[in-house]
């Protein structure tokens, strides 16, 4: 079965809905963030460094730094991190991988597929990180 996000979009998706959960917290340390996540803390900072570059996230360096929200969880779907990350690529590409997969020669299923990419890539636009329960139990 063909994955359709990258780890390293899952990761994203898990830090910016911990971030969310925690924002009383703010900044959150990469070191907190990954221990409570259980991911490795080089690849979460990456991870989370480039939603900063696109403004979603604000970095702060220092003793006292860390990871915060820039934009209000209502106003954050989870698309718009999918597509920071992995790109547009996972709504045009064959759910079966094949590379020459298109609608001149489409794989058995690319009939099928096609509206259930489109109700997906709807789902995840209309889902906001404000909408989540919490991620850790405490």
């Amino acid at each position: 079965m063909t994955v359709l996000f990258s780890r390293k979009c899952e990761y994203a998706l898990q830090g910016i809905l911990y971030l969310a959960e925690n924002r009383d917290q703010a900044p959150i340390p990469a070191e907190q963030i990954a221990s409570d996540l259980s991911i490795s803390r080089d690849f979460i900072s990456k991870t989370l460094q480039s939603l900063v570059q696109e403004g979603i996230l604000n970095s702060y360096r220092g003793k006292t730094g860390g990871f915060s929200l820039e934009r209000e969880p209502e106003s954050m779907s989870l698309l718009d991190i999918i597509l920071v990350v992995d790109g547009n690529g996972v709504f045009e590409s064959c759910v079966l991988g094949m590379p020459s997969c298109d609608s001149n020669t489409p794989c058995p299923v690319h009939d099928q597929w096609g509206p259930l990419r489109e109700a997906s890539r709807e789902m995840l636009a209309s889902t906001t990180v404000a909408q989540f329960k919490p991620l850790i139990k405490k």
